[in-house]
């Protein structure tokens, strides 16, 4: 399996000149939630605070799997993983890096408060061999286990537990220490946290790697109107726009300054609905809930005309797909990937079989500041539903705010639109975090709708664990079609990744939109 890699490099020597501090400046339209890895697992989130906090195992420049806090890992039964820890690590404050630390990760990460736990969802349980080596036994036999824990970010034990964090505070709800600091072993430490504003770090002269990048303080700012982003980029205010809008391609392409980095995205973007609660919250059925209905979701899906959002909302910046996995994931199958055709007839057809042949009225629940013309999609999809006489109501709001509401443990929403990046590069992931019934330890934590399906959950252990490729794809496929057949979910697209840069920097962009502050130099 490949994937595109799109490394931005200079050809342009520049002269020698003094020593002095490297400071590199970048936006984005939103912010990171908060400084505790376990409150969200989302690709801003976790690729942000991997600069601070570190996984036993990470990801390189073409995506494979390199050591990290663990120098080297093997099986020592078929449910049983070693992990050999790497010596000489210290915290931040100088406090050694134990074996201590990475069980108290595990008990944090599995914790009824955390919702990043589908990292950990196949390990039945973890045990100290030696200051330096732990064991992880799995439930069953789980031959990709390494490449889940590339999100496992280890967390420091004895300075969590002195400062009233040991727990995972869930945002919105309560609040800790952890929430706007953070202690790790990576390559930068936090210096300054301004929540929506700005957050600044600076290189961390301790860590144990030995760095490529040349940063010595790196600022963060959210921007979240597009012109002035756009604006600080060219005037040259700041050296990195992570998030271009599409609108604005043509214009940065021309600049001389400045150059986009372009790449297919790993991640699929899609709707779903709440399937659980006996009466929607948001909407003006009263004493049922429609989406039960497998005819109104697929009235849906025939309604919404993917092709016009990729190439007039999105200017070309998705791929319509079918599937909740795009190309690059392993797992993947074409045959599969055929959207249905839009059919408003057969639509309004369904939605009176079902009992709604004058519509209703729907919240749908949107970021504003986290997919590409996420806000917009949204009015869009609202106008082609109301096509068959259903009313949207558009609810958009910063994604802090956004995945507070739909997200663990609240899931609060009635019709919601949400991406997804699979950190193994592996079926088995969406389908557990997004397709398992959820309510069990690691799984479905991010079925925000409360899909439910036996024979998915039948499944899932058995991709989990078989070894055999053709029964295994067999078996990724067969939920596939499940989901397709009873239209669990809608997907829409997957993105393509777009950045922009100021001439001097040089950066790596992965197909998993990941932002690794340790590639980047300025120049």
């Amino acid at each position: 399996m490949q994937f595109r890699i799109v490394i931005l490099c200079l050809a342009a020597a520049v002269a020698t000149a003094p020593a002095q501090a490297v400071t590199f400046k970048w936006a984005n339209d939103g912010d990171v939630r908060v400084m505790d890895p376990y409150t969200l697992d989302e690709t801003v989130q976790n690729s942000f605070l991997a600069n601070i906090y570190e996984p036993l195992v990470r990801r390189d420049r073409k995506l494979g799997l390199e050591p990290a806090l663990a120098e080297k890992w093997e099986q020592t039964a078929p449910t049983v993983w070693r992990f050999h820890l790497r010596p000489g690590v210290t915290w931040q404050d100088g406090t050694k890096f134990t074996a201590d630390d990475v069980v108290f990760s595990y008990g944090r990460i599995t914790g009824k408060t955390a919702s990043t736990g589908t990292a950990v969802a196949s390990v039945k349980g973890i045990s100290k061999v030696d200051d330096l080596t732990v064991d992880f036994e799995t439930k069953l036999p789980d031959p990709i286990l390494p490449s889940s824990f590339t999100n496992f970010l280890i967390l420091p034990k004895a300075w969590m537990e002195k400062n009233g964090a040991a727990e995972v505070a869930i945002v919105g709800t309560t609040e800790n220490f952890a929430h706007r600091n953070a202690m790790g072993t990576g390559p930068f430490r936090l210096a300054l946290r301004e929540p929506d504003r700005r957050t600044v770090l600076e290189r961390n002269p301790t860590w144990w790697d030995k760095p490529w990048h040349n940063l010595d303080r790196v600022e963060y700012t959210v921007i979240s109107s597009a012109a002035t982003r756009v604006a600080a980029l060219l005037s040259g205010e700041i050296d990195m726009v992570y998030a271009v809008p599409p609108q604005d391609i043509d214009r940065i392409s021309r600049s001389k300054d400045v150059r986009l980095i372009q790449g297919p995205e790993l991640r699929t973007v899609f709707l779903s609905f709440d399937q659980v609660r006996d009466e929607l919250q948001f909407s003006s059925v009263k004493g049922k809930n429609p989406f039960k209905d497998q005819r109104v979701r697929e009235a849906f899906a025939l309604a919404i005309d993917e092709q016009a959002i990729a190439t007039r909302v999105m200017r070309g910046q998705g791929r319509p797909t079918w599937m909740m996995w795009g190309p690059g994931v392993n797992g993947y199958d074409a045959a599969l990937d055929k959207r249905p055709a839009v059919d408003l007839a057969r639509a309004k057809a369904l939605l009176a079989e079902a009992g709604y042949p004058e519509g209703f009225q729907v919240t749908l629940d949107c970021p504003n500041d986290r997919y590409i013309a996420d806000e917009a999609i949204c009015t869009a999809i609202a106008g082609m539903l109301a096509r068959i006489n259903v009313k949207v109501d558009v609810f958009a709001r910063t994604k802090v705010r956004y995945f507070g509401d739909i997200g663990y443990p609240k899931y609060n929403t009635s019709f919601y639109m949400l991406g997804w990046t699979p950190n193994t590069y592996d079926a088995a992931n969406p389908i557990r975090a997004l397709l398992a019934t959820r309510g069990r330890p690691g799984l479905g934590v991010n079925n925000s709708g409360g899909y439910s399906n036996k024979r998915i959950d039948e499944l899932e252990p058995l991709i989990a664990t078989e070894l055999d490729p053709a029964k295994r794809q067999a078996m990724i496929s067969e939920v596939a079609r499940i989901v397709q057949t009873e239209v669990g979910y809608i997907p829409l697209h997957q993105q393509r990744i777009t950045w922009a840069a100021k001439n001097n920097i040089e950066l790596t962009q992965p197909a998993d939109n990941y932002f690794p502050l340790r590639w980047v130099r300025v120049k």
